[in-house]
């Protein structure tokens, strides 16, 4: 389901998709997605969003529908895991693949920090 209220008020507000991503601290492609309704918006992100916006929660929020995305009911294998056009995907709960996107942010600015620390030495 469309979250056309935020989009209403985003959009009449001249916010763009980018800002609201980076005040969620997501990409603006995972952003999209939660936008449109393909994944879900959690409560303290609401919240964050409704203050960038300088509106009430309830003046945007939508309620969630409660649907599942990737059926497996003729997946032969018993590991969760489908296989749709030679795509595989398994049913991993948004929260935690932001995790995932967070922790890899770190790691990558920690290698960036060690990278430069090695050139260092290496003069």
């Amino acid at each position: 389901m469309q979250k056309e209220k935020l989009r209403e008020v985003r959009k009449r507000k001249g916010i763009t998709q980018q800002q609201i991503a980076d005040i969620i601290a997501t990409d603006v492609s995972n952003y999209s997605r939660k936008e449109s309704g393909d994944v879900s918006i959690r409560k303290e992100e609401w919240e964050k969003i409704a203050r960038f916006l300088e509106v009430p929660v309830e003046e945007i929020y939508q309620e969630e529908e409660a649907k599942q995305i990737n059926h497996f009911d003729n997946n032969t294998n018993s590991n969760n895991i489908g296989n749709v056009s030679g795509n595989y995907y398994c049913n991993v709960p948004e929260y935690l693949l932001e995790s995932q996107r967070d922790l890899i942010q770190i790691l990558k600015k920690e290698n960036q920090r060690l990278e430069e620390e090695l050139k260092k030495y290496k003069k």
